[in-house]
């Protein structure tokens, strides 16, 4: 029934889907606010900066205008002249500003979530007159109603020596309404900045009203404006109706010659122009002379650009459904090969590889349109380290670097709570207090770095710190009284780096808001490595604590390394091999199970970890097997296999609830034969395998028993 009355009410349509851009546009500002405010805070005077943040609100305010938002009008109708006031220099900005106008903005948020029915907005009162009063200070004046109103608001000196209006004359373009925006919104705002003398609204020639298209704008203004900065009021007023509008601007000094082009414009209606020049000319004040006026006056023109570049939003889920039938497609693409080279006609075969580079071409567009970059991700935490910070005392400047590197929305989704763990245990547990930095003879404002760069096909992300670093002391004593670790063991510093990522493991004193109940190092692993990604942690005492999260650049499709071993068939990012060298038989008998070996790689010691090993694959009765050298982020390894298939574009698919928890193993993919090959979380297996733990037993049998699924298909041929 639902579905039936909306599909009969286009128009409810049509508004609900541009609320809900809406929505999403007003939500995409508010993320932007943070990053502009500690901008601010570096650099007080930047007049971009300043005009970038005043374009925030005055967007938010104009487009909930559009929906009837009045709670949203009237809220940051306070946030726009308190901004307004910050650019005319008129308030300086400091700490306290800066922690009203984030408060402000968040409370922005909150009412734009009351308004799609989220919760419910509480009472603004106080903000508001904190607002009020900080503008007023600016203004120079006690608050009376709103600006540009009452006795207590007299007319600010116009821009020039001489006083007077401005003359606007406003033609709105046919396609106004279609850019989104209204004509009678933009002439409010004008007339609720202050200043309005009159305004006179002209109507082309609209013709039988049946005939009347209801999107087209047939209409016109003539303002006039007095007061201070009227041509940047002018400007920001339509700013984002792009080419939809043609403005001219007349002086203060303006002459009835200056005014012609309304009885051209109203040709048909003279005695209407007459008097609009008339009134218009009657508030001009007394003409200066040509050195009074230092240039010629005569009319200013406006020019209102539209963006150069083009954007569009699109939904999530559609987004994601068209990287599923990209996938899907590389499947099929994979199966036409096979199908292809098993008939043996080269006509088809051609034709077969040049769908093959059309597919790839496919699928990076797509891959693309998912890559975002993680610099909104690292932006917020800036905020975090500050209200952090102050509420431990301790003064912590937050350096970011390449923020501008791109990886999978979705990784981008799943990485923020793992790295806001990060930062608050840098904050709480890393970084010292001033007086303690300033004992050790360390600068008073401690750092935090957040860094990211692309690396062998992955991104990698870094935490880092110049605190006091880990204390191997304290967390071999902790792990000893958790019964973790056997008093007077040995331990390696890698070892005991390990510790911290134990289940419940604690080194804070006493329970706090920030740390103590042992939830934290063993989730940041946990979620990370369920986005098939690995984290190291080094630290030296007294210098600091350095993390770094390896992760792969998207979830969705992989160029692939296909190999075979025993009956099962392995796909290894291509991204991390870095060749293939045959293994001598002799060499190979000096590989054990569930540990690693070493082998002389051109006189190199290389460990290499074998597949049979690790996941019991059963002998292949292969004379001559081959290592593949990948990189790790501890350096290149080998992996032994029975063959070398070459490359294949993978699509990923994640393992079933059965096979989840095995180790080494990052998903599935299907070959163009119908059978199933499992893709290798390389540097999960280089884990186990270096720390001795054999995959034999619980991966092995998992993936004897993927590799029987897939065998089960039938293959293509």
């Amino acid at each position: 029934m639902a579905s039936r009355k909306a599909s009969g009410n286009p128009e409810a349509e049509q508004i609900a889907a541009a609320l809900a851009t809406f929505h999403a546009e007003a939500g995409d500002l508010l993320n932007q606010v943070e990053d502009l405010l500690e901008s601010l805070a570096s650099a007080p005077g930047d007049r971009e900066t300043l005009n970038a943040l005043f374009r925030c609100a005055h967007t938010i305010k104009g487009s909930a205008g559009l929906f009837g938002l009045d709670a949203i009008v009237a809220f940051t109708h306070h946030v726009e002249t308190l901004l307004d006031e910050l650019r005319a220099g008129r308030v300086a900005f400091d700490g306290p500003l800066a922690n009203l106008l984030l408060k402000s903005f968040d409370h922005a948020r909150v009412l734009l979530d009351a308004s799609r029915g989220q919760g419910t907005a509480p009472d603004d009162s106080g903000l508001v007159a904190e607002l009020v009063a900080r503008s007023a200070v600016g203004a120079g004046r006690l608050p009376a109603g709103r600006p540009g109103a009452g006795a207590g608001n007299a007319p600010p000196e116009t821009s020039t020596g001489h006083g007077g209006p401005w003359h606007l004359s406003v033609r709105f373009g046919e396609a106004v309404y279609r850019s989104g925006s209204d004509p009678l919104v933009i002439l409010r705002y004008l007339r609720d900045g202050g200043g309005v003398a009159w305004v006179e609204l002209l109507e082309h020639a609209v013709g039988p009203l049946e005939s009347q298209d209801p999107e087209a704008c047939a209409l016109g203004a003539e303002v006039l404006i007095e007061g201070a900065d009227v041509p940047r009021r002018i400007d920001e007023a339509f700013e984002f109706v792009g080419d939809c509008v043609a403005l001219r601007l007349l002086p203060p000094e303006r002459g009835a010659e200056d005014m012609a082009y309304l009885r051209r414009d109203l040709a048909d209606d003279l005695a209407r122009a007459e008097r609009i020049i008339a009134a218009s000319l009657a508030h001009r004040p007394p003409a200066p002379t040509r050195q009074e006026a230092g240039e010629e006056a005569g009319p200013r023109r406006l020019v209102v650009r539209a963006d150069d570049f083009q954007a569009i939003k699109v939904r999530a889920d559609r987004l994601d459904q068209l990287i599923n039938l990209v996938g899907e497609m590389v499947i099929v693409g994979s199966t036409a090969q096979a199908l292809a080279r098993a008939s043996g006609s080269g006509h088809l075969l051609e034709i077969n590889q040049q769908l093959g580079r059309l597919l790839e071409e496919v699928r990076n567009s797509a891959l693309q349109l998912r890559m975002v970059q993680i610099g909104d991700s690292f932006y917020r935490f800036r905020r975090v380290v500050r209200e952090i910070g102050a509420d431990l005392g301790k003064d912590v400047e937050v350096v970011l670097s390449g923020t501008d590197t791109e990886l999978d929305k979705t990784v981008i989704e799943r990485i923020g709570d793992p790295l806001m763990h990060l930062v608050r245990n840098a904050l709480d547990h890393g970084l010292e207090t001033p007086a303690d930095r300033r004992a050790a003879g360390k600068p008073e404002k401690g750092k935090l770095m957040l860094s990211a760069w692309h690396e062998s096909g992955s991104i990698v992300i870094e935490v880092a710190d110049d605190g006091r670093g880990l204390r191997r002391d304290k967390v071999l004593a902790r792990a000893i009284e958790r019964g973790l670790v056997e008093r007077g063991a040995q331990l390696t510093d890698e070892q005991v780096v390990d510790l911290l990522f134990q289940p419940g493991f604690s080194t804070a004193e006493k329970i706090t808001n920030l740390s103590g109940r042992g939830v934290g190092m063993d989730v940041v692993r946990r979620n990370i490595e369920e986005l098939r990604g690995s984290v190291r942690m080094t630290s030296v005492e007294g210098e600091g604590t350095r993390v770094l999260i390896r992760l792969p650049l998207t979830l969705a499709i992989i160029e692939g390394f296909l190999v075979r071993c025993g009956q099962t068939h392995f796909v290894l990012p291509l991204d991390l091999v870095r060749e293939c060298v045959s293994l001598d038989p002799v060499e190979a008998h000096g590989l054990s199970s569930g540990s690693t070996a070493w082998v002389d790689l051109r006189g190199e010691v290389l460990p290499v970890v074998d597949l049979q090993q690790a996941f019991a694959t059963g002998e292949s009765g292969q004379r001559r097997r081959s290592i593949v050298v990948v990189r790790d982020g501890n350096g290149p390894a080998g992996i032994v296999v029975d063959q070398l298939l070459g490359e294949f574009q993978t699509v990923i698919k994640p393992l079933g609830a059965l096979f989840r928890g095995l180790k080494g193993l990052a998903g599935s993919t299907i070959l163009g034969t119908g059978e199933v090959a499992l893709i290798i979380d390389v540097p999960a297996l280089l884990a186990l395998a270096t720390h001795g733990v054999p995959a034999t037993d619980s991966a092995g049998r998992g993936a004897r028993e993927m590799a029987t699924i897939g065998a089960g298909s039938a293959p293509v041929h």
